[in-house]
């Protein structure tokens, strides 16, 4: 069921037809990720940039960023956006608020919350006020810099290149695009030691293989002003830690974050019952603080020994030549030193005092570790105990607690009976999100009929073939998915695409959604074996050329794994009778055989449509056949060679309408047989719209590197250079080509274009290589030349 967007989108043409369908595809998938408040959010938008009046980019960026948007960082956020781009879009242009929204995923994925991303739109807005010239480079360079930089970091870089650069129109767009040694070294200097977004997915396997369950895990950016996060905490059941961690005394950050979540997880795990803060000062609360941290360490360590060895090492570490902790007041040190002296037993203080708190409190744990009173009755009998034997010092000093794992504490004083209801987690990353499965027909039934199913499900069971009611008639019998089903809608590819201007990558430029062109007429594919019968003859000495021949013997071999017993007795001969026996008696056995898949990517663009040999108007111009046509011929002529051989191939081809809407059609798919469903689709092929080439390439190399081969090959027939509706440069779709060619090159797919565009030679060398590529100087021997380049090709 289509949903009607034209009240939200009325700013688009309404025969834009293919914009259209792109909107419907990317609701769709907002309608997987989003909750109906969601949604409703997701269209308002759509109509608030409408109305903003910025062109119909904006809003085709908008309405295919944010589902990715909500993947990551929930959909609570699309409002703030929304307000976000309303606010700056008095300050800068159309097209930069179009390249902010589309860099606005990736910034969710690296940023990893949506409190965080709230913050990111703040600095955004604090410098289109301060540097708007360098809004643009910045965003061009942002996934660098988010890959390098927390938010505070990446705050504390943009304002030192505000005030830098105030008045320096020509500097700000040099600082901002990382063009000078004081951007690059700014950027050095604020580079953090361990980003949690690069690890969170270890450490959430990490707690998983120790406890066996999920624990969520959240960023926190409270480095604004300094070089310090905020402490860890946990809230709604979620573990808050800072985004980055620097080497503390020699343990670097991914061992912090070890020990900050396996310190988290404990008090999760172990803590049963609330503790009461009543009467208590606040000093006496971070003692008690103190023990009952050790209680759930203790707990953690006994179950899982490892543990203690890395909580220990914070105690006994001595700080590094570049690290400056500073030393922690008297009081502070004591509480670590107790805390030393309950977790490790060989570990003996010079105060007598502190190994009498911590051996009595162990032997306390020795008894019973859950007791609720335990952490209380230590924390408030040690508190009495200091105050004789130092001061003690104000609330906020007990409170920067020296040691970077240990999370706040809030999380047990704000305990509530309710501990074990779900809450606050209403959005999953998605990475999180369902895994697909394929099963037995048996397995699927069974599964259809469980009660454990529901509509938010962890894994989703996917069927190879079609299901059949169970009828007497089975020759009329029509599937389950013929007679319920809808017409498949595939998901937004989201493909990066190359800016030769500054060198760097595009993120998640280019969209590509599979589409599906009507069928034809099976037969149609048939006649086009009579219809080019000398053709077809030729292309049988071919198949017969390529067949594989298994086992092959080879005779006159000096080394081999077989004699040549006829060799051998000749050899012989000649050394009774004197003379030089041939040394060559051996016989070599090879294996010969195809291991080979193929992608035949058609271009489909509106140019294929245009008669060949005769202008509009002249007689036999609708009889005249079409670059459509003779496309379809080879195509036909191809994959019936391809299908007699043996190979593994599909046929795909591609069109677009801007980078929004890259249009890909898949006639015949990988192991699916070459027979009427196929042909029929074959048959039906259409061409229309524009020819962007790097993403359709990229696209193709994806469905290719799937297939287990030794050889990959993509075989691109087109009639014309890169080009689309929405890119004046004819230079840059030309090198995101030439990079989407050299990146399939390195994941090992050959590639080769076979090109019908007379004056090709200027730039598809430049984009296939030498050697990869042939023009066809006579576009009707177009099937009879794509057989034999494929040949050439895979001999």
């Amino acid at each position: 069921m289509s949903m009607d967007l034209s009240e939200y989108i009325g700013c688009l043409d309404e025969n834009d037809h293919e914009h259209r369908e792109a909107c419907e595809s990317s609701y769709r998938e907002a309608q997987r990720v989003m909750s109906p408040r969601g949604l409703q959010n997701y269209l308002e938008g759509m109509r608030a940039f409408c109305t903003l009046g910025r062109g119909q980019d904006l809003v085709l960026t908008y309405v295919q960023e944010m589902p990715g948007v909500a993947k990551e960082v929930g959909e609570d956020v699309i409002p703030d956006i929304v307000e976000a781009m309303m606010k700056l879009s008095s300050h800068t242009s159309g097209s930069v608020i179009t390249l902010i929204v589309a860099n606005l995923p990736m910034a969710a994925s690296r940023l990893g919350d949506a409190d965080v991303l709230r913050g990111f739109l703040k600095l955004l807005h604090q410098m289109t006020g301060k540097t708007p010239r360098g809004l643009r480079p910045m965003m061009e360079n942002l996934d660098q810099l988010l890959t390098k930089l927390t938010l505070g970091g990446l705050r504390r870089w943009v304002m030192w290149g505000a005030q830098a650069h105030q008045r320096d129109l020509d500097g700000q767009m040099a600082y901002f695009g990382l063009q000078t040694e004081s951007s690059r070294s700014i950027l050095q200097a604020e580079r953090r030691g361990t980003l949690f977004i690069d690890n969170q997915r270890k450490l959430n396997f990490y707690l998983r293989a120790l406890w066996a369950r999920a624990f969520f895990m959240r960023p926190t950016a409270g480095d604004f002003e300094s070089r310090e996060g905020i402490r860890p905490y946990i809230e709604d059941f979620q573990v808050h830690v800072p985004d980055a961690f620097d080497t503390f005394c020699g343990i670097d950050g991914i061992e912090i974050y070890r020990a900050t979540v396996a310190h988290a997880a404990a008090h999760m795990v172990y803590t049963r019952e609330t503790i009461s803060a009543e009467e208590l000062s606040q000093a006496q609360m971070r003692f008690i603080e103190l023990f009952e941290d050790a209680r759930v360490e203790y707990l953690a360590y006994q179950e899982f020994p490892g543990l203690r060895k890395l909580w220990l090492s914070f105690f006994t570490a001595e700080p590094g030549e570049n690290d400056q902790p500073g030393k922690p007041h008297e009081t502070m040190e004591l509480m670590m030193r107790t805390t030393r002296v309950i977790m490790d037993r060989d570990y003996r203080d010079e105060l007598d005092v502190i190994n009498q708190v911590g051996d009595d409190y162990y032997s306390q744990l020795q008894k019973d570790p859950y007791n609720p009173r335990m952490a209380w009755m230590a924390g408030v009998d040690f508190y009495n105990k200091i105050t004789q034997i130092a001061r003690i010092p104000g609330v906020r000093i007990l409170s920067e607690w020296p040691i970077p794992y240990r999370d706040d504490n809030r999380y047990f004083w704000a305990f509530s009976e309710n501990m074990f209801v779900s809450q606050g987690m209403d959005y999953l990353p998605a990475s999180h999100g369902p895994v697909r499965r394929n099963v037995s027909v048996m397995e699927f039934v069974n599964e259809l009929d469980s009660e454990m199913t529901h509509d938010d499900p962890d894994e989703i069971l996917v069927l190879s073939t079609e299901l059949f009611p169970y009828e007497d008639d089975c020759e009329t019998t029509r599937s389950y998915n013929e007679m319920e089903g809808v017409e498949p809608v595939s998901d937004p590819f989201h493909y990066s695409e190359w800016d030769y201007h500054v060198q760097l990558a595009r993120p998640e430029w280019a969209t590509v959604i599979e589409r599906r062109q009507p069928r034809g007429d099976a037969e149609l594919m048939d006649e086009i074996l009579t219809k080019h019968k000398p053709v077809a003859s030729r292309i049988r000495h071919l198949i017969d050329a390529l067949q594989p021949q298994g086992i092959v013997r080879r005779r006159g071999y000096e080394e081999g794994e077989e004699l040549d017993l006829n060799s051998a007795v000749r050899a012989m001969i000649d050394i009774r009778r004197g003379i030089m026996p041939d040394p060559r008696i051996n016989i070599r056995i090879t294996r010969h055989v195809r291991d080979l898949a193929i992608v035949l990517l058609l271009d489909l663009s509106e140019s294929t449509n245009e008669k060949v040999g005769v202008e509009e108007g002249e007689p036999g111009y609708e009889e005249a056949d079409s670059i459509l046509d003779l496309t379809r011929e080879s195509a036909g002529l191809l994959s019936w060679a391809i299908d007699s051989i043996g190979d593994n191939f599909a046929v795909h081809g591609f069109a677009s309408d801007g980078r929004h809407d890259v249009q890909y059609y898949r006639f015949k798919d990988f192991e699916q047989p070459y027979d009427d469903d196929a042909k029929s689709r074959l048959a039906g092929m259409r061409g229309g719209l524009s020819t962007r080439m790097g993403a359709a390439l990229r696209h193709a190399g994806n469905h290719l590197t799937r297939q287990n081969a030794q050889k990959r090959l993509v075989l691109l027939v087109t009639d014309g250079e890169p080009a689309d509706i929405d890119e004046r440069d004819p230079q840059y779709l030309r090198h995101d080509a030439k990079k989407a060619v050299d990146d399939l090159t390195m994941q090992g797919v050959y590639t080769y274009c076979l090109t019908l565009d007379p004056d090709a030679d200027r730039y598809v060398a430049r984009i296939f290589g030498e050697n990869n590529y042939s023009i066809v100087d006579h576009v009707e021997r177009l099937p009879e030349r794509l057989p034999n380049v494929f040949a050439a090709l895979t001999a």
